[in-house]
């Protein structure tokens, strides 16, 4: 009787507790990062509390860019056209679009 391999199926495997997939943790850790200026800067001026506060505002932020997607809503057009897609990634498609400074426009002609 011969040996067989069973796919697994790896799905989610790469999450670190639970909520968090690296992409989600990373940005979790740079909007921290982004946060913690603030806190510093309330640190000196005797305001820990709002400058944690703002560190956690800071750090949902990345994590909502890197764990979210925009969900499909019939009633919005806008939501037909990107829904199931990550917040994060329609930013960096945004700024590449502003980058290449081309505007390109459709014009529907009646016949």
């Amino acid at each position: 009787m011969g040996t067989y391999q069973i796919p697994r199926n790896y799905r989610g495997e790469s999450r670190i507790l639970y909520i968090f997939t690296i992409k989600s943790l990373i940005t979790t850790a740079v909007g921290a990062m982004a946060g913690s200026l603030f806190f510093f800067i309330f640190k000196a001026m005797n305001m820990t509390l709002i400058g944690l506060i703002i560190m956690a505002f800071f750090a949902l932020i990345g994590f909502v860019i890197g764990a979210v997607k925009i969900p499909t809503i019939v009633a919005f057009p806008i939501t037909k056209k990107i829904g199931g897609e990550p917040i994060g990634e329609i930013i960096l498609r945004y700024i590449k679009f502003r980058k290449n400074r081309k505007m390109y426009t459709y014009t529907k002609e009646d016949k």
